[in-house]
């Protein structure tokens, strides 16, 4: 079969290998959609954590399923996705009900090699229905969960004010649901196209360019005085997580979707006032998959919308370099494969 591997910084190259021998306990799907991630894209870089080269890079992924090989309740022949997120399922993370921060977690496409392939065999445990989705939302459920998943993190609440930072793929995703849940959401970027996507496409329309205006004059004018009460970064930008913490009202709570090489820093007795709390967000779980899929169903989400991009699987190491570039415009690209 054919692959895409990133084998140093800067560098893709096609490649063949030998289509997987199904393993007890996997099953095989015949990738059909790649959806390309800030993590691929950082990976290109040479700037994402808990990263080797060279590596077969994708995690964003739908196809068929042409090998259930015993996983209990599905059929050879349907569309799926499933959990790229593979845990040992024994230690202190998988028995707390976080298998996402499983302590030896295989990342696909990160840890281990992903979905930039033709056939793929991951753990039949990690397999998700398709419920009737195409193959290009099935390939978005991925990113949407990583955002419900910060979301519920955040147990935003309704009526309250959320400041999502960073108008990307997983910043807009998380908009999203904490609008679904029910937040009052504030969009900040410093790319005025992806903010007009947020008013345009999500309904977004208390926004903030954070070259443009003056930051904290505006939440104060956006919330009455109050600040938000949850602050979600989906940047990875040091400076942006750094700069997040005094946009915190009293009492909030401030989740990092995005990560970052580098030290969080800031004011120890402007934080302990607020008595705020501080968290991460990591992958997602299953029940975040279920939460997006079933919000897909219902037309509260359209995943659709995001795709600004779209190129065959023989086209991505050509097209790969630009993505990197705000003024192409991409939100997220989409790859096809031959099979698909």
């Amino acid at each position: 079969m054919k692959i895409l591997a990133c084998t140093e910084p800067g560098t893709l190259v096609y490649g063949e290998k030998e289509a997987p021998i199904v393993q007890p306990g996997e099953s095989l799907i015949q990738i059909k959609r790649i959806g390309i991630c800030g993590t691929d894209l950082h990976a290109f870089e040479g700037t994402q954590p808990f990263f080797s080269y060279p590596r077969i890079l994708g995690h964003e992924l739908s196809g068929e399923l042409v090998a259930p090989n015993g996983a209990e309740g599905f059929e050879k022949g349907e569309a799926v996705t499933f959990i790229p997120y593979f845990n040992c399922g024994h230690c202190i993370g998988c028995r707390s009900g976080k298998p996402n921060c499983c302590t030896s977690i295989k990342v696909c496409g990160v840890h281990i090699d992903g979905g930039m392939v033709e056939y793929l065999a991951v753990p039949s445990y990690s397999l998700v229905h398709g419920e009737g989705l195409s193959y290009d939302e099935l390939a978005l459920v991925e990113p949407l969960a990583i955002g419900a998943h910060g979301v519920r993190r955040a147990a935003v609440q309704p009526g309250e004010y959320v400041l999502v930072i960073g108008a990307g793929p997983i910043g807009l995703g998380t908009m999203e649901f904490a609008r679904i849940a029910g937040g009052k959401v504030i969009a900040m970027d410093m790319n005025e196209g992806r903010l007009a996507f947020c008013k345009d496409k999500l309904k977004v329309y208390d926004i903030i360019n954070v070259t443009d205006d003056d930051v904290m004059a505006k939440l104060n004018e956006i919330t009455n005085g109050d600040m938000p009460t949850v602050v979600i970064d989906c940047t990875g930008s040091q400076r942006a997580i750094n700069n997040g913490f005094q946009y915190m009202a009293h009492g909030a709570r401030y989740v990092l979707v995005g990560l970052q090489k580098g030290d969080i820093c800031f004011s120890h007795p402007e934080f302990h006032k607020r008595e705020a709390t501080l968290m991460s967000s990591r992958n997602a779980t299953r029940a975040d998959f279920e939460h997006v899929i079933a919000s897909m169903k219902k037309g509260l989400v359209d995943p659709v919308n995001y795709i600004t991009h779209r190129v065959q699987f023989d086209e991505v190491a050509s097209a790969f370099k630009s993505w990197l570039d705000p003024a192409t415009g991409v939100i997220k690209a989409m790859v096809e494969l031959p099979n698909g």
